[in-house]
């Protein structure tokens, strides 16, 4: 087995048949993802999207990894969220039959680029957002000019947020025009609650959800057909389930929740979020397991310059470290385990290319020592590497898998 990719190669095994992390046969760092918990994960999530009864369209911004969107389509994604025309494209060109871009459609060149994929994907389903009559003519008159029809959806904001139309009344005003525009199909309504920020944003989010969920009703009437309800991140999925499924809806109205971050989960902000979810929703615990963290970074001590101090090699260009640094989950050395006291090894600062771990005056850590890192907030971490790998508990490469950023 070999393979060439960013900051990372990795060397064929004879003796096993694949390469192994530990035993220093992938250039380090690199990013790891483990086969069992990432399997895990995806049928975790799909069990609780049928448990409730919504469909589930994981935002594949997170991973942006082809073979994830694949496994994520056959657990029974009923779709494959996106952020952007080119990540549309990513994963129309992988198989995905249904792509849900939650952003809107801006600019000549993204709008021809989606043509395109309407042409050479004419079996697959692509929609989008508007929250504005501008942005709607401007699309209207696109796609009317090339004889093909553009489905969006009617997108629900805040204020001091990001898209979406301010108030109901706004939204119900522009899908009553969308529903005149030529080449314009009107499909349902989106929004996004984790825009919702504060020491207690739940009671927010469910005005929010009531709000939409009102809303929906007041515009069904410009939809023909199935009436989609979108919303949900990582971290309210339950909370939009709960509310729209309770409240008046649409006749024949499909809700599709949205969460990214669980393909990986993580050992930070999710962690939190998912133990506050298992905490109010019995639901969650009833269906049995839960996420795990499957993203790893695996790095090397490269110098041990001060007894209280070690340097490992990575830095901000290998890792997230906004939502928290990279913290030590595993010690390994010439491939065997080292034990690994709680706060033995911390990250307290982190350049480019290094990592500052302060460790305790009796911690046995030598230059070539493996550390293995858990990260917060996947997304950040994935963006920056074209390939990471699928390895088993035991840190074979199972798999290189390719990124499409």
């Amino acid at each position: 087995m070999t393979a060439v990719a960013h900051k990372s190669a990795i060397m064929f095994a004879p003796e096993t048949g694949y390469a192994n992390v530990l035993r220093e046969e992938a250039c380090l760092p690199a990013a790891v993802i483990k086969a069992s918990a990432l399997e895990n994960n995806i049928l975790w999530m799909q069990r609780y999207a049928d448990k409730r009864g919504v469909s589930l369209a994981p935002h594949g911004k997170t991973s942006m990894t082809p073979w994830i969107f694949r496994q994520q389509q056959k657990a029974g994604a009923w779709a494959i969220g996106v952020g952007s025309a080119w990540q549309a494209q990513a994963a129309m060109a992988c198989g995905i039959n249904r792509v849900l871009m939650a952003n809107q459609l801006v600019g000549k060149a993204n709008m021809a680029l989606v043509s395109q994929l309407k042409k050479q994907y004419p079996d697959t389903d692509i929609l989008c957002l508007v929250d504005s009559l501008d942005n709607a003519r401007t699309l209207a008159a696109f796609f009317s000019e090339r004889q093909q029809t553009l489905d969006v959806l009617i997108e629900l904001g805040v204020s001091g947020g990001r898209c979406g139309c301010r108030t109901a009344d706004e939204a119900l005003a522009l899908a009553g025009n969308v529903s005149q525009l030529p080449a314009l199909r009107l499909r349902g309504l989106e929004l996004y609650e984790g825009v919702l920020h504060g020491h207690d944003p739940q009671p927010q989010i469910e005005t929010l959800l009531r709000e939409a969920a009102d809303l929906a009703c007041r515009m069904e009437k410009y939809v023909d057909g199935e009436f989609i309800l979108t919303g949900a991140g990582t971290v309210w999925y339950d909370v939009v389930c709960n509310i729209w499924l309770a409240a008046e809806k649409p006749a024949h109205c499909r809700i599709v929740i949205r969460p990214g971050c669980y393909i990986t989960h993580d050992n930070g902000i999710y962690q939190q979020a998912q133990n506050e979810l298992m905490a109010r929703d019995s639901i969650a615990c009833d269906i049995g397991g839960d996420l795990a963290p499957a993203l790893e970074l695996v790095a090397m001590v490269q110098s041990v310059p001060e007894p209280s101090l070690a340097v490992v090699n990575f830095g901000k260009r290998d890792a997230a470290f906004d939502a928290g640094l990279p913290q030590p989950v595993a010690h390994y050395r010439e491939g065997k385990m080292l034990a690994l006291k709680f706060g033995a090894l911390t990250s307290t600062g982190i350049m480019d290319q290094h990592c500052m771990l302060q460790r305790e005056p009796e911690s046995d850590v030598s230059v070539g020592d493996i550390i293995i890192f858990g990260t917060s907030h996947p997304c950040l971490t994935f963006d920056k590497w074209k390939t990471l790998y699928l390895v088993d508990e035991n840190y074979n490469i199972l798999e290189s898998l390719d990124t499409v950023f």
